[in-house]
């Protein structure tokens, strides 16, 4: 799940970073949109509104910062906490991300908006959630996998023109 920056124009992409970074510096917080479906069911691509604060000290595992990835900001779970590093995944995907480190990370997401309701993340339903995700990922990765392998054997025999 990306950040929703607000512009297109590679140019412009470092200081819009600067300015996300800046605005977590100077107002505690950053609000914005998302785009994408990589936290999907959770967050609902350019539907839901985010809530990212400023993080303090080492994040936990289910924690979900945001972080950069080059030049785009990306927003996914943490799903094991290692001596210097992370290992995150988003909620809809099968495969996780090594080596984040906390230099990466701008922020963390501690509430976010489903229309006119606020989800804080630490409240009962967002840990059961968050538990059910754990649980099913085994399921959600075979799903994935034979979804690709399909698709791939799909595209060997059709016929060529």
């Amino acid at each position: 799940m990306r950040v929703n920056d607000s512009s297109n124009m590679p140019e412009r992409r470092a200081d819009v970073r600067r300015k996300i970074e800046d605005v977590i510096a100077e107002q505690g917080m950053y609000v914005s949109t998302t785009f994408g479906v990589s936290m999907y069911p959770m967050l609902r691509d350019r539907r839901d509104t985010i809530v990212v604060s400023p993080c303090s000290g080492r994040l936990k595992k289910h924690d979900v910062p945001l972080y950069r990835r080059r030049d785009d900001y990306v927003l996914h779970r943490i799903i094991k906490v290692l001596p210097d590093s992370y290992v995150i995944r988003g909620d809809n995907c099968a495969y996780s991300e090594h080596g984040i480190t906390d230099s990466d990370i701008v922020g963390v997401l501690t509430g976010f908006y489903r229309g006119d309701r606020y989800i804080d993340m630490h409240a009962f339903p967002y840990r059961l959630y968050v538990q059910l995700c754990r649980i099913s990922y085994p399921l959600r990765f075979v799903y994935y996998n034979v979804r690709h392998l399909a698709a791939r054997l799909v595209n060997a025999v059709k016929p060529t023109r």
